[in-house]
C-alpha cells in the first residue's frame, strides 16, 4: 500500500499566523539568508501577497496539466509552487485556472514560467508570483507531477514547506525550521524597529554599526 502524497504535514495554524505579518527579506535574512526563490518572481498586481504551506507542482515543459490537477489536491490555505523546467515562454495560468483556485480557496501561487490574462487575474485578485506575461498557450501532455520534491533556483521546497510571498519576493522555509524561522524573524523586526528609533533621534548609521565614514581619516 502506497502512502498519500497529500497527506503530508503542514504547518501548524498559529505559527502561520504569525508567518503572516512577517516580510520576505525578514524571514530570508533572519534564516541566514537563505530560502529566497530566484529575484525575477514577482507578483503580477502589486499588493499581492500570499503566506501558507507549499504544494508542489512540476510540469512539463509547456504543459499544464499538473497545475489543474493540484488545484483540486491542495487544501484551502495551500500555496501552489510551480516549477515548468526550462519552458519559460508560455501561459501556464490565468482567468479561468484563477477562477478555480479562488473556488477552492487556495493561498496562491508562485510559478517560475509566465502566466496571462494580466487585467483578469487583477480582478479577481487571486495571487499569483511569475516571471511574466506570456500569451502563448499550453498542452496537456503527461510528465512531471504534484507533491514532488523540486528545486526553484537553489532553493529545494518540498510539501508542506512555508512560502512566503510579497512585492520584494518569495522565501520558502523548509517544514522543520518554521518555528525557529519565525522566532529569529520577529526577533529581528523588534532590534530593527529599535534601530530605527535611533535613527531618528539622530544617530548614524556608520556609528551604530561601527563603521568608518571611508575618508581614510
Amino acid at each position: 500500500m502506497t502512502s498519500d502524497p497529500d497527506d503530508f504535514q503542514r504547518p501548524d495554524p498559529a505559527l502561520l499566523a504569525r508567518a503572516r505579518v512577517l516580510p520576505s527579506a525578514t524571514i530570508h535574512e533572519a534564516m541566514g539568508r537563505i530560502g529566497a526563490l530566484p529575484a525575477i518572481l514577482k507578483p503580477v498586481i502589486p499588493g499581492m501577497v500570499f503566506c501558507g504551506p507549499a504544494v508542489t507542482v512540476k510540469a512539463k515543459p509547456i504543459n499544464n496539466i499538473n497545475l489543474h490537477r493540484a488545484i483540486y489536491r491542495a487544501r484551502p490555505g495551500d500555496v501552489l509552487v510551480v516549477d515548468v523546467g526550462d519552458g519559460y515562454e508560455a501561459g501556464y495560468f490565468g482567468e479561468i485556472m484563477a477562477h478555480a483556485a479562488t473556488m477552492c480557496k487556495l493561498g496562491g501561487m508562485v510559478i517560475n514560467g509566465c502566466v496571462r490574462d494580466a487585467d483578469l487575474l487583477e480582478e479577481i485578485g487571486f495571487p499569483v508570483f511569475s516571471r511574466g506575461l506570456a500569451i502563448r498557450g499550453t498542452l496537456k501532455e503527461e510528465g512531471g507531477g504534484v507533491n514532488l520534491p523540486i528545486t526553484m533556483g537553489d532553493v529545494l521546497v518540498n510539501p508542506g514547506d512555508l512560502v512566503v510571498g510579497d512585492r520584494d519576493g518569495v522565501v520558502v522555509v523548509a517544514h522543520a525550521n518554521i518555528e525557529t524561522a519565525i522566532d529569529a524573524s520577529e526577533a529581528r523586526e523588534a532590534k530593527e524597529l529599535a534601530i530605527i528609533e535611533d535613527i531618528k533621534a539622530g544617530q548614524r548609521t556608520l556609528d551604530m554599526y561601527g563603521w568608518t565614514d571611508g575618508t581614510g581619516s
